[in-house]
């Protein structure tokens, strides 16, 4: 079980996630595997209570089967949802926002299996198709998020990430997985406001800062690798990962996939943010075999061959000469044999004018000198015809 983490005054805080194996998704078996994980920590009532109303916030960034490992599978959630019940929890609902506005939140649910589950237990749909506008004015780079009317109206939540690859931030996880709180489209206007990787970190700092989830399970036992969130390739990580701090849970994820925290954008700004812990050395990992370090869990449990993006970031005067020469940039880019001209990478896209124009029979073509790398364009294309090529600048700085 997971110590207390300050005694008094002038005690080590320390940061715990609880890392429990898993190897496939039969029912049973994870269920068992987020009961073990969740009372490493102290049990479910130590987070949540009966007469609350409980938000389960799983990724379900589009329309994707399970095996596609593009959402969280439902057997973790119906896991969490069974666990929820058991102790007697009452007012549970469910939803995320998908990050493609044509596809519905009752649809993205129906197709990865979430929707079953959550008839099963008894969960409602909450309303991820409206929401508001939330003051946050203790914000450090956001003061208001647009946020769904089934956030306002729960008391806690409970957030169910997938671990995956991402183009923005390196890795997705528990951080970034708020960001479906935010309603529809006003998503797409937030890669607009805050148009590098540093600034949308901060913004999601803020984000769970204003959220404030009280659990987080990570599904990694089907991972993505490669041109994720949406694109890239299921490979078994066999673990799941526990925690009350989203900052500690994804530098463990980081770790696990032989990446620095300090390189993922969303570790560092929330810990300069107070959402969680970065440091390696103050982070414990809890397992059923006891608790070990974080070095220790990336020896056992760790993949080094796990396809992410390792290269180097750019500073200084190379950073600026990059800004001025877009073709050297790292940028989205297209495989215009497998493009579709569906034109859904217009529709992401957030840059007023668009950097990108498809559709109505013509394949995707690229503006750079408007483009931000956002890649909203490639997290959504339903094609995989978008990715990301790495720019000479990271490669030169990253050897590569």
């Amino acid at each position: 079980m997971k110590p207390e983490s300050c005694n008094g005054e002038g005690d080590i805080c320390m940061a715990y996630v609880a890392l429990v194996p898993c190897e496939s998704y039969q029912e049973e078996q994870v269920y068992g595997a987020v009961k073990e994980g969740v009372d490493l920590l102290g049990g479910i009532e130590h987070f949540f209570h009966p007469e609350e109303r409980i938000l389960l916030k799983p990724n379900l960034l589009g329309k994707a089967a399970p095996e596609k490992a593009v959402t969280t599978h439902p057997a973790v959630f119906g896991a969490a949802a069974r666990l929820l019940r058991q102790a007697g929890m009452e007012h549970l609902t469910y939803g995320d926002s998908p990050g493609n506005p044509a596809v519905t939140p009752a649809r993205a649910a129906q197709t990865g299996g979430l929707q079953a589950m959550a008839e099963r237990y008894g969960l409602a749909a909450a309303d991820f198709d409206h929401g508001a506008m939330t003051s946050f004015p203790e914000g450090k780079r956001a003061h208001s998020f647009y946020l769904c009317h089934g956030v306002r109206q729960a008391d806690a939540v409970l957030n169910l990430p997938k671990m995956k690859t991402h183009a923005l931030e390196r890795i997705t996880g528990a951080v970034k997985n708020l960001y479906g709180c935010v309603c529809g489209v006003n998503k797409a206007a937030g890669h607009a406001s805050y148009p590098d990787r540093y600034a949308f970190a901060e913004m999601l700092a803020d984000l769970n800062r204003c959220v404030k989830p009280r659990l987080h399970i990570l599904d990694g036992i089907v991972a993505m690798e490669g041109n994720g969130p949406s694109s890239g390739t299921p490979t078994p990580m066999n673990v799941l990962l526990f925690s009350d701090d989203a900052v500690a849970l994804d530098s463990v994820f980081a770790a696990l996939v032989h990446v620095p925290p300090a390189a993922v954008p969303t570790c560092v700004a929330g810990a300069a943010a107070g959402v969680g812990e970065m440091d390696l050395e103050q982070i414990r990992v809890l397992t059923p075999g006891g608790e070990i370090s974080v070095a220790q869990a990336v020896e056992t449990y760790g993949r080094s061959d796990f396809d992410v993006d390792r290269s180097g970031e750019t500073h200084g005067r190379i950073e600026r000469l990059a800004r001025l020469l877009p073709m050297v940039q790292t940028r989205p880019q297209v495989d215009r044999k497998r493009c579709v001209a569906c034109g859904i990478c217009q529709e992401a896209c957030p840059v007023p004018g668009k950097a990108v124009k498809a559709g109505q029979g013509k394949k995707a073509r690229y503006d750079y000198h408007k483009c931000i790398r956002c890649y909203c364009c490639q997290e959504m294309c339903p094609a995989k015809a978008v990715s990301v090529h790495r720019g000479l600048v990271n490669r030169l700085l990253s050897g590569n």
